[in-house]
C-alpha cells in the first residue's frame, strides 16, 4: 500500500491509504489517523474519518500546508507498525428482505436499472453465481459485516463482509441513481452494503429493509438518547432475517421506547482475522450469542 496526499482547498488535506477498501488499509488509515490525534498539532481542528483513509482540516494561519502534510508523513511509520485490533462491539441487525416498500420503489425505477426484468435480488443473486435469490440471501447474513465508515449522509453506516476477498459479494449500483429510496433500506453497491438512515435519492441496489432507527437527530429514540447516530466505525453487524410480522412488531417497539439493540462487547484483531477467517468469525458470533 502506498500512501497518498493531496490538498482540499487551503483547509485540508485528504490522506488515502490504498485506491481500494481493505480492512489491512482501514486499520491502517485507523492507526495514522489515531497517530495525527494523539499528537495534538498546533492548527489542526477536525479529523473525518472515511474508509481506507482520512481528511485532516487545519487552520493555515497557525500550520502552513506544507507544514501540516510533513507532520502527517512523520507519523506513517509509527502508524502502519501500530497494533491492528480493536475494542468494539458485535450488533444484531434484523432485515426484512423482499419486503414490498423497496420492491415497490425499485419497481418504479426500472429503467435506470442494469436488468428492468428483474428485481434487484435477482440481479444480485446472478451475477454473483448464486442459483437463487434465498442462496444469495443466505450469503448476505450468514458472516457479519464491519462498519468501515459512517457519513455521507448523517448517520448511514458503510459495511465490508468479514469474509475472504475472493467471497466479497460485488454488485454494481444503479446505472442512474434513483430520486426516491425508502428511509432504513438495506442497499449494496460496489463491495459494499449500507442502511439508509433517511428517505432520499440513491443508488445502491435495493436488498430489504430494518425496522430499526439508525439516526435521531431529535433523540428521543431510546437507545439515542445520548447520542444522534446508532453506529461507529469498527462496529460489527450481524444481520438478522426477518418477516414482516416481526418488522412491525419491532417498529412499533422502537416506536414505543421498549426495543432494544442486542449487542456484545468483542475485541477485533485484524491478524487473527487475516489467519482464521472462520474461527474469527465463530468467535464473534459466540459473543453475540451469548448475550
Amino acid at each position: 500500500m502506498k500512501t497518498r496526499y493531496s490538498f482540499g482547498g487551503d483547509e485540508h488535506v485528504y490522506v488515502e491509504i490504498d485506491e481500494e477498501m481493505s480492512l489491512d488499509a482501514f486499520f491502517v488509515a485507523l492507526s495514522l489517523r489515531n497517530a495525527v490525534a494523539e499528537a495534538k498539532i498546533p492548527g489542526v481542528t477536525e479529523i473525518c474519518p472515511s474508509n481506507a483513509s482520512f481528511e485532516v482540516r487545519f487552520d493555515p494561519d497557525v500550520i502552513a500546508p506544507d507544514e501540516i502534510m510533513a507532520r502527517i508523513k512523520d507519523l506513517e511509520q509509527q502508524a502502519e507498525a501500530g497494533e491492528k485490533r480493536i475494542d468494539t462491539r458485535i450488533i444484531e441487525i434484523p432485515v426484512y428482505f423482499q419486503d414490498p416498500w423497496t420492491h415497490e420503489t425499485l419497481m418504479r425505477f426500472r429503467e435506470r436499472h442494469q436488468d428492468p426484468s428483474g428485481s434487484d435480488l435477482d440481479y444480485a443473486a446472478r451475477i454473483n453465481g448464486y442459483d437463487s435469490v434465498a442462496a444469495f440471501i443466505e450469503a448476505y447474513h450468514s458472516n457479519p459485516w464491519f462498519v468501515s465508515m459512517v457519513g455521507f449522509v448523517a448517520g448511514l453506516p458503510f459495511l465490508y463482509q468479514l469474509v475472504e476477498r475472493e467471497r466479497q459479494i460485488e454488485v454494481p449500483k444503479y446505472l442512474r441513481p434513483r430520486t426516491d429510496t425508502p428511509k432504513h433500506t438495506v442497499g449494496h453497491g460496489g463491495a459494499f452494503g449500507c442502511i439508509y438512515s433517511v428517505r432520499g435519492a440513491g443508488g445502491y441496489q435495493m436488498f430489504g429493509i430494518t425496522p430499526v432507527t439508525i439516526y435521531d437527530p431529535t433523540q428521543t429514540v431510546s437507545y439515542l438518547r445520548d447520542f444522534m447516530v446508532f453506529f461507529n466505525p469498527g462496529d460489527i453487524v450481524k444481520w438478522k432475517p426477518i418477516d414482516r410480522e416481526e418488522f412491525e412488531r419491532i417498529e412499533a417497539d422502537v416506536k414505543a421506547g421498549t426495543w432494544a439493540p442486542r449487542i456484545a462487547p468483542v475485541t477485533f484483531d485484524l491478524t487473527e482475522f487475516n489467519a482464521d477467517v472462520t474461527g474469527s468469525n465463530a468467535k464473534l458470533m459466540e459473543a453475540l450469542n451469548g448475550v
